[in-house]
């Protein structure tokens, strides 16, 4: 389960896991602070996005980031990590 937002205030409830099949999208860095429907690299699920990341040579993984639909960005680092967590799924189910 992924965080929401309330009706209430507007907040989101953390829930403190990840939304592996939520829509996302790789786009260079530079236009990723934006947070804008840029000219995205490659789209799928953020699961995917961040195998992507990860199977790019180390060198340029940080030209990339990845915008999370309804959510944030995640640099290339924050990806390493997150498919490093034991919850990270394993294929490419989400």
């Amino acid at each position: 389960m992924s965080d929401h937002l309330s009706t209430f205030g507007g907040g989101t409830t953390p829930s403190g896991e990840q939304a592996w099949a939520d829509r996302a999208a790789i786009v260079p860095a530079a236009q990723g602070a934006q947070l804008s429907e840029g000219v995205a690299i490659r789209r799928g699920t953020f699961a995917e996005m961040i195998r992507h990341i990860a199977q790019l040579p180390e060198g340029e993984r940080e030209g990339y980031v990845i915008q999370k639909a309804g959510d944030r960005i995640y640099t290339a680092a924050e990806a390493m990590a997150l498919a490093s967590e034991p919850g990270f799924p394993a294929k490419d189910g989400g």
